[in-house]
C-alpha cells in the first residue's frame, strides 16, 4: 500500500531484478518504473547498484548505466573481479549488499517508505532496522519462478510485498538478446 504524500525512495538491486526479470520472461524499462513509483507518491530518490567488468572493450550493461545517469537514477557502482572457478568457468563477483545497505540507513530519517528490488535473504536485517526507524519496506521481487527468486525470511519481514509479475504491464518490455556468455556473466554477479 502506498499513501500519495509518503516520501519515496527505491533501492534497486541491479544483478537481482535482472535475473527475476529474466526468469518471468522480461526486461524491465526503467522510464516506466521510476514514473510508476512517481505515481505512488513523492519520489526522493531512485538508486541503482551494479558492479561492472572494467577491463572489458564493451560491457552490455554499461548503455543501461549511462542512460540511467542521465535519466533521474542515482548509479552507485564499482569494479566486478573475474576469475575462473574450480571447473574453469569465467566468473563475476560483485555484490553491492553494503553499499546498498549503507546508503538505505543513511537516507532512512528523511523517507516513509523505501521500495526494496531484491529477494535477497541477506537484506532481511536491513528491512528490520529500517522498520524500527519507523520506515515502511515494501520489497519487489518473484516467488512465480522456479525457484522462486524472493527469500522466505525477506519477504516475511517486508511490509507489503510486490510480485514482480504483477508489475509487468505496468514497467515491462519485451526482452532483447544479448550475448549467452555475457548475459549469464551479469545475472550471476554475486
Amino acid at each position: 500500500m502506498f499513501y500519495k504524500d509518503e516520501r519515496l525512495a527505491l533501492f534497486i538491486d541491479g544483478s537481482n531484478l535482472y535475473a527475476a526479470a529474466k526468469s518471468l520472461g522480461f526486461d524491465i524499462d526503467y522510464k516506466l518504473l521510476r514514473t510508476e513509483f512517481m505515481r505512488r507518491g513523492k519520489l526522493l530518490r531512485a538508486f541503482y547498484y551494479t558492479a561492472l567488468l572494467e577491463n572489458d572493450e564493451y560491457s552490455p550493461i554499461r548503455p543501461l548505466v549511462d542512460w540511467l545517469n542521465y535519466n533521474g537514477f542515482t548509479m552507485v557502482t564499482k569494479p566486478a573481479k573475474e576469475y575462473t572457478d574450480s571447473q574453469g568457468r569465467r566468473k563475476v563477483k560483485g555484490n553491492m549488499d553494503i553499499e546498498l545497505a549503507v546508503d538505505a540507513m543513511e537516507l532512512a530519517p528523511r523517507v516513509d517508505h523505501i521500495v526494496l528490488f531484491s529477494g535477497d535473504g541477506d537484506f532481511r536485517p536491513l528491512v528490520e532496522s529500517l522498520q524500527r526507524q519507523g520506515v515502511r519496506v515494501s520489497v519487489v521481487s518473484t516467488i512465480r519462478s522456479q525457484p522462486p527468486m524472493i527469500s522466505d525470511d525477506l519477504r516475511r519481514q517486508a511490509d507489503n510485498f510486490i510480485e514482480l509479475e504483477g508489475l509487468k504491464d505496468v514497467i515491462g518490455r519485451p526482452p532483447r538478446e544479448m550475448p549467452v556468455d555475457r548475459e549469464e556473466a551479469y545475472a550471476k554477479q554475486d
